[in-house]
């Protein structure tokens, strides 16, 4: 037996210490996982483990995707020897003619050196004193009977960071010895991401974890489109019935919780302000939008257009008044006959050259957008500019939709102020850019139910398709929250960067939160496998390599850790931060 393999503890021992081997390289390559002979019992290292290669001046990382039972021979296998042998001699012949192998995903590899203390170190540490290594991808091998440890704490931060750094958000921990592993919120907000899981395996407690770290690192300003009133004030968990704090009761001089529509009540509690929409301030493109939900003709934008080129800005409230009555008039016979109300939408069809039907079709569809209480000729303020400037200032917004939880109401009054908003960003980038004017702030828009916006269908007509696919440039990234990956527009999710997902048992949700990555085949089975609740697999972007973890819960261990509780911040500190 080589040196590496007697070093390796016997089928009865448990792992010592962290830098310990479990195995050693028996097989693999670049294009399929790498092959390990695991040398304790299996029952110790779970999919998605972890794992460090050490060979020579390189350390390879690792993610286990696979475990299998092997024999030497197939007869070992299939004769029950404990049953058979005394207990001394069936543990020895096990140990010789029965195994597991690991498959394990290579992800990363970095450059470690000489042996620490030798010269050549010495002088390979200066060499790289101003550019120390980073970790690269696997473009190698490590060698037959390299040894396979599990990953330490140490390991993981200099994979995932330091959870001590300013940026470094801890989002979980690791499933086997309980290791923070953190997310850099920095790379995080640069690029659109997605929360995603089944029903029922809490995602709104994630995004509720990933939205307040992103408020307390203070980099970004978030604008939280919140269908179900979950995210702003206190809330009851639907399956436990236990109190669940609301981001404002945590952030209370940061967050701006707005109501949608005149005296709106949030969980019967008042918002800071209300939204109210301008007449005005709705485009033609805002209708053509709801299609789908209002059940448009082809002829709509058609009238739309026509509308637009009649009123102007002023179309939708001059439309609504419109009638459809008729009046009786005389001929110059003396014959009476009935025509359309000079007001009526007919008539104005008639003076427009406008097919009457189909103007009049469109003015019965929109009926359900004319009676909307939050549609107003002349708002008591200019809700959208007190939004922007919140954000502008590095304040949070949560616009809760209150009674209005249909999907019309959520498609319109999310695409109408993303737009809004994104013409004010462009404008202030171009301003930075071209004239040196102040940089905009990084602005991350959070998009529950995503793909009603985002299917295949609409995803060409909305304002969020656009900001994924472009606004990265212009200072904002969506957050998309879903449990249907799958009806995601393909072009869209190629744009994510980073993926939280919870578990998924559909096969096509599960091909869609993996599109566009490596490996991808080898994790497939690992995201149907995840627990229902409490466990997710970091995808893409914001982190360096795919891990599984246990996910942070959302109480109250949660806050104190975020805020320092009992930690070096004064009393002072955390309250500023509690935001009083």
């Amino acid at each position: 037996m080589s040196n590496l393999q007697s070093s390796i503890p016997n089928l009865q021992s448990s792992i010592p210490n962290p830098h310990s081997p479990i195995g050693y390289i028996i097989g693999g390559g670049l294009k399929e996982s790498f092959r390990a002979r695991l040398a304790i019992p299996a029952q110790e290292v779970q999919e998605g483990a972890f794992v460090v290669i050490p060979s020579g001046d390189w350390q390879f990382y690792g993610l286990v995707t696979d475990l299998q039972l092997g024999a030497t021979d197939p007869r070992f296998a299939d004769e029950q020897t404990e049953s058979r042998l005394p207990p001394a001699l069936a543990q020895a012949l096990h140990g010789q003619t029965l195994f597991t192998n690991l498959e394990i995903l290579p992800a990363l590899m970095l450059e470690r050196g000489p042996e620490p203390g030798s010269p050549e170190y010495k002088a390979w540490v200066k060499e790289h004193a101003q550019n120390p290594p980073r970790p690269l991808p696997v473009k190698t091998v490590p060698p037959h009977h390299a040894p396979v440890r599990l990953a330490s704490e140490g390991d993981i931060a200099e994979i995932f960071g330091d959870p001590s750094e300013k940026g470094n958000f801890v989002i979980g921990y690791t499933r086997e010895q309980g290791y923070p592993v953190c997310i850099d919120l920095d790379k995080f907000v640069q690029r659109s991401a997605g929360v995603f899981g089944a029903t029922g395996t809490g995602k709104s407690f994630l995004t509720r974890i990933v939205l307040a770290g992103l408020m307390h690192h203070a980099q970004a300003s978030v604008l939280v489109f919140d269908m179900h009133n979950e995210y702003g004030f206190d809330d009851t968990a639907s399956d436990t019935g236990q109190r669940v704090t609301g981001l404002k009761t945590k952030f209370a001089s940061r967050v701006r919780v707005v109501g949608l529509g005149p005296k709106a009540l949030i969980r019967e509690k008042t918002p800071d302000f209300n939204l109210e929409i301008a007449d005005d301030d709705i485009t033609p493109a805002d209708i053509e939008l709801l299609t789908g939900e209002l059940n448009l003709r082809e002829t709509a934008p058609t009238v739309l257009h026509a509308l637009n080129a009649s009123f102007g800005r002023d179309w939708f409230r001059r439309f609504r008044e419109m009638n459809r009555e008729e009046i009786e008039i005389e001929d110059e016979r003396g014959k009476v006959k009935r025509v359309p109300h000079p007001d009526s939408v007919a008539a104005w069809a008639g003076q427009r050259g406008v097919n009457g039907m189909a103007a009049e079709g469109l003015h019965d569809k929109l009926r359900r957008l004319f009676d909307k209480p939050y549609i107003i000729e002349h708002p008591a303020a200019d809700s959208v500019a007190e939004i922007v400037k919140f954000l502008e200032a590095g304040k949070h917004v949560i616009l809760s939709f209150g009674q209005f939880e249909s999907d019309l109401d959520y498609l319109f009054v999310s695409n109408l102020l993303t737009r809004k908003i994104k013409h004010v960003w462009e404008n202030k980038t171009n301003a930075f850019r071209s004239s040196g004017k102040e940089e905009p702030r990084q602005l991350v828009i959070v998009l529950e139910e995503a793909h009603k916006l985002l299917n295949r269908e609409m995803a060409g007509q909305t304002t969020f398709a656009s900001i994924a696919r472009e606004m990265r440039k212009y200072y904002v990234t969506l957050l998309i929250i879903d449990q249907r990956p799958s009806q995601i527009y393909d072009e869209v999710m190629s744009q994510l960067g980073t993926r939280i997902s919870g578990r998924l048992g559909d096969e096509d949700d599960i091909h869609a939160v993996l599109s566009g990555l490596s490996g991808r085949e080898s994790l497939r089975g690992m995201l149907a496998r995840l627990q229902p609740k409490e466990e997710v697999l970091l995808l893409g972007w914001g982190v360096p390599m795919p891990l599984p973890v246990r996910s942070r819960r959302y109480d109250d261990a949660f806050w104190r850790e975020l805020f320092g509780a009992g930690g070096k911040k004064d009393e002072a500190q955390i309250m500023k931060e509690l935001g009083y």
